[in-house]
Order: structure tokens, then C-alpha cells, then sequence
């Protein structure tokens, strides 16, 4: 929008040189007011016009030396004024930067991802020779607690048959904990990697 027509609202028209010479005679016209003969001066200079003001001139001007409305504006075009552009909002502009850089990421990784060496990781129980060790493990320290139960608990009561049984199971729970946290050990860590895992590396070297 050019700025003849910057403060103008509603339909915009442009100003013919049909609409610039009544405007002019409109703004000699004393019978108007000072006003109304100011805005026809104002209106004769421009390039586009408010269609509105122009028909207050009109009609405010002299009935019998006025030209017809139709004639008066035939030839003139409407001015449509371009939408202003859509701002977007910090959060959206924040949000729009982050998924550029994860797509720009992406990209790399997949332009370099047969040269790059891959990262080796540790998976628990990846092979069989893993799952098979984990279990005896697990069960020799589950028997290994029960024998120590019982024989704590036996030396302790007497040799009475059902607090050796129940040395026995506490210590069987006891050696069932202390698996379960040595096992949370090895896997919270990520530089930990299983015997054969270790093994195959060796011999690929």
C-alpha cells in the first residue's frame, strides 16, 4: 500500500483525472466548509482515494453542476492492500530452530555414518554363553547363601531343624539381593562389557 493511502479505511479507489478535477471544483465550492474543501485538496493530490469521503464530497457538492456518480468513478479500479505479514511467536520461532538442528543432525549422522566407527554397546544377555553364566552364577550364590544360613543358624539354635531351614531361605533371600545389586552395577555402567564380549575383542585385535 503506497502512503496516499496508508490511514485510509474501507474500499480504496484510485483517483482519474475525472475524480482529480471535481475534487478541485469541489475545493472553490464556498457553500461547503472549510473542512470539506481542505480533505478535496488533500484528496486531488493522491493517487488513491477513500471511496467514502469522495461520496461525502459528492453528495455535499452542488446537485445540478455535479457529474453522475457512475460517470464520476468510471474508469477508477479498486486498491486492495496487501495482509500484513503473520509474526511468528518466540516459541514457535525457538521450537522451529530446535527441529532444524535435530533435521541438520540427522542429516550428518546419515552423510557420515560409514565412516564413523560404531559405538560397541553392551547389551545384558546378548548371547547365550551370557544368559548361561548369569544363571549358574545366580544359583551358586543362592546356594551358597543357604548353606551359610544353615549353618549359621544351626550353630546358633541348637541344631533345631526349622531355624536351619529358616537360615537357610534367609540366606538363599539374602544371596538373591546381592545379585540383584551386583546386577544393577554392571549394567548402570556404560564402560562395563560381559567376559565374552571382552574375549571376542581380544581375539579380533
Amino acid at each position: 500500500m503506497s502512503s496516499d493511502d496508508q490511514n485510509q479505511t474501507g474500499l480504496v479507489i484510485t483517483v482519474t483525472e475525472s475524480i482529480r478535477a471535481f475534487l478541485l471544483s469541489v475545493s472553490d465550492d464556498q457553500r461547503l466548509s472549510q473542512e470539506l474543501r481542505e480533505l478535496a485538496v488533500a484528496l486531488s493530490s493522491a493517487t488513491n482515494a477513500s471511496y467514502k469521503q469522495i461520496r461525502s464530497l459528492w453528495i455535499q457538492s452542488d446537485a445540478e453542476t455535479r457529474p453522475a456518480l457512475i460517470s464520476l468513478l468510471s474508469g477508477s479500479n479498486f486498491v486492495f492492500a496487501s495482509p500484513k505479514p503473520r509474526e511468528k511467536s518466540e516459541e514457535l520461532k525457538e521450537r522451529l530452530r530446535k527441529l532444524k538442528e535435530q533435521a541438520e543432525r540427522r542429516e550428518y549422522q546419515e552423510l557420515v555414518k560409514d565412516i564413523t566407527p560404531k559405538k560397541d554397546v553392551y547389551e545384558p544377555f546378548s548371547t547365550y554363553k551370557d544368559q548361561i553364566g548369569f544363571g549358574l552364577h545366580v544359583a551358586l550364590i543362592m546356594f551358597t547363601g543357604y548353606l551359610v544360613g544353615h549353618f549359621a543358624f544351626r550353630a546358633l539354635f541348637n541344631n533345631s531343624p526349622i531355624m536351619n531351614s529358616a537360615g537357610g531361605i534367609l540366606g538363599l533371600v539374602f544371596g538373591m539381593l546381592l545379585e540383584t545389586l551386583l546386577f544393577i552395577i554392571r549394567t548402570s555402567e556404560p564402560n562395563l562389557k560381559s567376559p565374552s564380549s571382552t574375549s571376542r575383542m581380544k581375539k579380533n585385535q
